[in-house]
């Protein structure tokens, strides 16, 4: 048991207590975020930018730029899926839940190839595409950058990305050594499949409405 203990929260032995705090604290918001976003619920924005923010400021202190990248991206998106699903769309309507057009499966794509190429350029100029865990530090960070603008949009297509980058991020983050944000994403993903059933069945019963 001890040998399991040492292997999931060993390297939190040389840490500051208080980027321990921070770390949990950005969970909870975290987790607070995408329950909201299960719900539908426009708060899923100002708690999951107090995560991002937190987030930003650790992950440059613990030199993972792309995991950096991926929660800057998140903190400017949330301001911008603020706005647009606060939105009216009429005088008592606000942005609804929609499946994706063929224009924003394109910019999807097109969003998806710029990250890798983006990811790849930073880490060659910091020297930090050393290895496999680079090559998986970049798709991830495309994977989340597109289902983070879906999400945005409030596509029920953003949960998919969500699911794929979040099951990928389990064993990715225990691997680094950071087992809290590691049980975060498989919360996340949890999370991520309710939301995405959740979203569908509202799609669903506004459809059969209309």
């Amino acid at each position: 048991m001890s040998q399991i203990f040492d292997f999931l929260f060993g390297q939190y032995a040389a840490s500051k207590t208080i980027d321990i705090v921070l770390e949990i604290v950005a969970i909870i918001f975290g987790f607070l975020s995408v329950w909201f976003s299960k719900r539908n619920k426009v708060l899923v924005f100002p708690t999951g930018m107090i995560s991002t923010a937190i987030f930003v400021y650790l992950l440059l202190k613990w030199e993972l730029l792309g995991d950096m990248m991926i929660n800057g991206y998140y903190f400017i998106m949330s301001v911008y899926g603020w706005f647009i699903w606060t939105r009216k769309v009429d005088e008592t309507h606000v942005t609804p839940i929609s499946i994706t057009t063929i224009k924003e499966r394109r910019i999807s794509v097109l969003i998806f190839l710029a990250t890798l190429l983006f990811v790849y350029i930073v880490y060659k100029t910091f020297d930090k595409w050393n290895g496999w865990v680079a090559y998986v530090d970049t798709i991830t960070t495309a994977i989340f950058f597109v289902g983070m603008w879906l999400m945005a949009r409030r596509k029920i297509e953003n949960w998919i990305f969500w699911i794929i980058g979040d099951i990928i991020s389990v064993p990715l983050y225990l691997y680094k050594g950071f087992a809290f944000t590691s049980f975060q994403y498989l919360g996340f993903t949890i999370i991520a499949i309710y939301g995405y059933l959740a979203w569908k069945k509202h799609l669903n019963s506004n459809l059969q409405t209309a």
